[in-house]
């Protein structure tokens, strides 16, 4: 039998509050429980971006890219997201395709940036990088 004053407590806590417990347990490197008060953080519509973009955070420092990877494309269908976050989501996220070798997919995502901001960060840098790195080295004959 489940305690009422509990269950009460724990739905008496808001998205918000959760979203702020989960900054807190992440700065504290408490990725997993982080991560299960992003998730509920992110039925709330205006935190929902960046409920999703932590969670992708979380698990890109706990070192698992795979898992981040949807996470920030969540970020991403998200609404409303800033042109700005979007910018910022998106090279989260390229630079953790890039991390796992997906380089197709991190040249979309940067390329999108230069689109939307030409100065970011490295962006440019790393296009060229990635362009020459996929074409391979130069062909001698």
């Amino acid at each position: 039998m489940s305690d009422p004053v509990a269950r009460v407590s724990h739905q008496a806590i808001s998205p918000a509050e959760r979203y702020e417990r989960g900054i807190a347990l992440k700065k504290a490197g408490l990725y997993k429980a982080a991560i299960e008060q992003f998730e509920q953080a992110v039925g709330d519509r205006i935190l929902a971006v960046k409920a999703y973009a932590q969670i992708g955070l979380c698990y890109k420092l706990s070192g698992r890219y795979e898992e981040a990877v949807p996470a920030f494309q969540q970020a991403l269908k998200a609404i409303p997201a800033s042109p700005k976050e979007t910018v910022q989501i998106l090279y989260v996220l390229g630079r953790t395709l890039e991390s796992l070798g997906r380089i197709a997919e991190t040249l979309e995502a940067y390329r999108w940036i230069r689109r939307e901001d030409p100065a970011y960060r490295d962006v440019a840098e790393r296009i060229e990088l990635l362009s020459v790195r996929r074409q391979g080295p130069p062909k001698t004959t």
